[in-house]
């Protein structure tokens, strides 16, 4: 399906989960941009994909997509865009030319606690606890990290810059999909919580001291 009109409700519903993080928490939906991060979208997550016309003409019909997004591209309703209304839709400069809708995640304290990283259970698990991260960037970096380090989960306050931000997203360059994580309400309860269950919670502080 060819889609010519800023005006199409597909393209406005892109354009409000992009934009809005309100939209983003109703629908349970988000954004996702450029080919690396499309290939990796869990095939159970994937909703909708969109394509410019030159990315449709110069990549998908001249046969060089990878199997990954081959496979993922079989598996939705995908939509060609006009390539100026594509560029509306998408939250970078220099659009890659492909995007897509994903569902959102959702994990309890209790999935994350569940959630062994280590042989032995409940030995060796890290946990992040996030307070008022406001940079998309910073956020999204932590989150990559977190995956590289074998951080069993991520804990954020709602204060915290919304995870599903495309800027956040594009910074986690997939490991949001991987990486468990949870927003609280009361996050000085969730680390009680944590403590409860034997964890052991750390601050840092920007005037601390190092430890080692």
């Amino acid at each position: 399906m060819r889609i010519s009109s800023p005006a199409n409700e597909k393209i406005k519903l892109v354009v409000q989960l992009q934009s809005k993080a309100s939209a983003r928490r109703k629908q349970k939906m988000f954004v996702v941009e450029g080919i690396r991060m499309y290939e990796e979208i869990p095939k159970e997550d994937l909703m909708a994909t969109y394509v410019s016309e030159a990315y449709y003409n110069e990549v998908i019909k001249a046969g060089k997509l990878s199997k990954e997004a081959k496979d993922n591209l079989a598996l939705c309703d995908y939509y060609i865009v006009a390539d100026s209304v594509f560029k509306n839709m998408s939250d970078t400069v220099t659009p890659q030319g492909i995007l897509a809708i994903a569902k959102q995640k959702e994990y309890t304290l209790q999935d994350i606690l569940a959630l062994n990283t280590s042989e032995e259970k409940n030995k060796g698990n890290a946990y992040i606890v996030l307070e008022s991260i406001q940079d998309p960037g910073n956020l999204g970096t932590i989150v990559r990290t977190a995956e590289g380090a074998g951080v069993a989960g991520i804990i954020m306050n709602k204060e915290t810059v919304d995870i599903y931000n495309s800027k956040v997203i594009r910074s986690t360059m997939g490991s949001v999909y991987r990486v468990p994580f949870m927003v609280t309400e009361n996050l000085a309860e969730t680390i009680n919580e944590l403590k409860k269950n034997n964890v052991t919670v750390f601050a840092a502080h920007l005037k601390g001291d190092e430890y080692y």
